[in-house]
């Protein structure tokens, strides 16, 4: 199986530019990101090519996260910064050789907005989409938990794929999340076969505490054994905050790491 760390969660002890080097130290082949929180593009760029590192997938701009924001793209007042970044961030992921992109639809308004709102996170995903497919880069759509990140518009495996559906376009895959998905709806090895062929990316992370795996509930030697023998060959994110005193050392549950 093939690990990326998330360096945006992981190696937090480090500024966020030191933790590319960090990561190739710890022998990951890759990584994967949110959107940068400040820093200079050209610099996070130099920093992945100094660790000789591959970039599985980041995200587009979320907005202010620390803050509560988780997308842009649903939101009629803000959408309009989504669609400035699209071209910034497909730019970057051309620059760094990265083929996933990852869009947070964004929470809920109000209820009497939810059908308005996934309507324009939906035209603004395929236009997102159209804009990726000549690069080659596939957009991903993630369902998050509500426990921790408010009332996300899409929080279960079904509505990601149906999100989708009304997308529309072919270069548009699920993001998986098994924290996400356990908090949210369990049976993760039946879901995950269920809907397989649709998933283009896999981040893990324990539940409840969201540390690394063995410090939770899931089985996780069970669910990546079933995840490998369903045929995922892509990246398997490490999305987790370490138990332990330094990333390092919570990566002792970790088979060999491969590229």
């Amino acid at each position: 199986m093939k690990f990326c760390a998330n360096v945006s969660m992981l190696f937090k002890d480090a500024p966020f530019l030191d933790r590319f080097e960090r990561a190739a130290a710890a022998g990951f082949p890759a990584v994967e990101f949110w959107w940068p929180a400040g820093e200079p593009l050209d610099e996070v760029e130099d920093a992945i090519a100094r660790a000789g590192l591959q970039v599985a997938l980041f995200n587009f701009d979320g907005g202010d996260m620390a803050a509560g924001d988780r997308g842009l793209l649903s939101d009629p007042d803000r959408a309009h910064r989504f669609r400035e970044n699209v071209p910034v961030a497909l730019e970057l992921a051309r620059r760094v050789g990265c083929e996933r992109m990852n869009a947070l639809v964004g929470l809920e308004r109000s209820p009497a907005e939810r059908e308005a709102q996934l309507a324009l996170a939906a035209e603004n995903v395929r236009w997102a989409a159209d804009q990726a497919a000549p690069y080659g880069i596939d957009i991903t759509i993630e369902a998050v938990n509500t426990f921790e990140n408010g009332p996300y518009l899409v929080h279960t495996t079904r509505q990601a794929a149906a999100f989708i559906d009304a997308v529309g376009r072919p270069n548009v895959r699920i993001q998986w999340d098994a924290y996400h998905m356990h908090r949210m709806e369990g049976n993760l090895t039946a879901t995950f076969a269920e809907f397989a062929p649709r998933i283009g990316h896999v981040q893990i992370a324990d539940a409840p505490g969201r540390g690394e795996p063995g410090t939770g509930e899931i089985n996780f030697p069970f669910v990546l054994d079933a995840i490998d023998a369903l045929g995922y060959d892509g990246w398997i994110g490490l999305e987790y905050n370490p138990t332990t005193a330094t990333t390092e050392e919570s990566l002792a549950w970790m088979p060999e790491r491969s590229a």
